[in-house]
């Protein structure tokens, strides 16, 4: 993503539940947005919320976890993996979600736009 982002506050911190997604309505696009934490280290994701293989807008609702020492989330329909870093899917190196910045900003979560 561009240095020129816009940060946009799109909910409080206190709303994210660790290893639980929401989502996230961002410049008209559903931003699904986790927080992990592990071993005191919390990390921000945001991907896309629209599964290109089921064509619904459901990754918010998959399970996160490490898959292979990266941090996944798997869809809620079809199963498949996708790196919360990268917006990678593992099952198929074709297919590659829009990742956002997140970052906590004194309390409040904000995702570049």
């Amino acid at each position: 993503m561009s240095n020129n982002n816009q940060w946009v506050p799109v909910c409080d911190a206190s709303d994210l539940t660790s290893n639980i997604g929401i989502c996230a309505k961002v410049d008209n696009k559903q931003v699904a947005i986790f927080k992990l934490e592990a071993a005191g280290e919390i990390k921000l994701y945001g991907i896309d919320n629209h599964d290109p293989f089921s064509g619904s807008n459901v990754l918010s609702r998959g399970l996160v976890g490490d898959l292979k020492g990266q941090d996944v989330v798997a869809s809620p329909i079809y199963k498949q993996h996708y790196n919360l870093e990268t917006g990678q899917c593992l099952e198929d190196d074709d297919v590659k979600l829009t990742v956002y910045s997140v970052r906590d900003n004194a309390g409040k979560i904000e995702i570049a736009a």
